[in-house]
């Protein structure tokens, strides 16, 4: 069985939407609305059980809204709730959720991961298979591809080539 963990902005952009501050090309909205459909027909997505990435998810998108292919992922995922599997989490700064047990101890990846993310690498770490991450507009996640996959866990990038600009000119600017 294919297990994956989906970051939200794969939701996202397959809705129509943008990343951080850059809106992701319509080849990038194609290629996840199509990473979701296989999802859907050969994959298992994971979740955790305190439901905090549906509680992200719900945050982003919305099972009432418009059927736009985030939604209608998102719907799929409650009403076929045998189709995907939950792991237990352990939150270490309970109210915000924030800090896991489960998130890989490593100094690349301590102080530079951001907290919001920090639920699905727990996530692909606390399951016995260690799926894969599904990232499509977040360019940080190309510096954290390295230091994640020394710890067992991979990034599936589903824009990589899209991120990988983002993320030069946004180095280009510091400099």
């Amino acid at each position: 069985m294919n297990f994956v963990v989906i970051d939200t902005n794969v939701l996202i952009v397959a809705n129509g939407g943008d990343g951080k501050s850059a809106t992701m090309s319509s080849k990038c909205e194609k290629n996840c609305i199509d990473r979701l459909e296989r999802v859907k027909a050969s994959e298992t997505p994971v979740v955790d059980a305190g439901w905090l990435i549906f509680n992200e998810y719900n945050q982003k998108c919305s099972t009432k809204g418009a059927p736009t292919p985030g939604n209608t992922f998102l719907k799929w995922m409650l009403q076929k709730t045998e189709r995907f599997e939950a792991v237990n989490i352990t939150a270490l700064n309970h109210p915000e959720d924030t800090i896991f047990e489960e998130f890989p101890n490593d100094p690349d990846l301590e102080n530079a991961f951001d907290p919001a993310d920090r639920k699905f690498v727990a996530v692909a770490n606390a399951h016995p298979d260690k799926p894969p991450i599904l990232e499509a507009a977040d360019s940080k996640w190309l510096g954290w591809e390295e230091p994640l996959a020394k710890k067992g866990i991979r990034v599936d990038f589903v824009c990589r080539e899209e991120l990988a600009i983002i993320r030069e000119k946004k180095s280009k600017k510091k400099q």
